[in-house]
């Protein structure tokens, strides 16, 4: 999720390009760049039983700080109010899924602490710096996300 057109709101779409790079080996990922989300992701997201969602998000930390929050503490924090501004976000969308029983068992948010927010199109550098490690923790995820749904078949 994110606005490649705002410096530091380009987390998320950044990080998931990163990501991308470093899962080509992996089977079974669909890759969505959200931007700045709307409800017509609310299928997609139903569709799968896991997502790993990557935006800006204020963790109280230095910037380019890298945190991976999951399920029941993915949600609490998504409807703390603590992401970036979307028209849409991701806990409306999470709700929708909810309400009709198709919320994904397995999700993931990997939240990247912005060192800035306004018009521009590069990161700031410490976020920069920290796409490998919003990729690496995704991989990890993605990785036992993965496994858990071969145990299920």
């Amino acid at each position: 999720m994110g606005n490649t057109l705002m410096t530091d709101e380009a987390a998320g779409p950044r990080a998931m390009e990163a990501f991308r790079a470093l899962a080509d080996d992996l089977e079974g990922i669909t890759f969505l760049d959200a931007g700045t989300l709307s409800f017509t992701l609310a299928e997609t997201i139903a569709a799968h039983d896991a997502i790993i969602v990557f935006d800006a998000a204020r963790l109280q930390a230095a910037p380019g700080t890298v945190q991976v929050l999951e399920g029941q503490a993915m949600d609490d924090f998504v409807r703390s109010g603590k992401l970036t501004v979307h028209e849409v976000g991701i806990t409306d969308l999470l709700d929708m899924a909810r309400i009709t029983g198709e919320l994904p068992t397995q999700r993931a948010l990997v939240a990247i602490e912005p060192a800035e927010i306004g018009w521009g199109l590069e990161l700031s550098p410490a976020v920069a710096a920290a796409m490998p490690v919003a990729a690496q923790a995704a991989r990890a995820v993605a990785e036992r996300f993965l496994a858990v749904q071969g145990e299920r078949t």
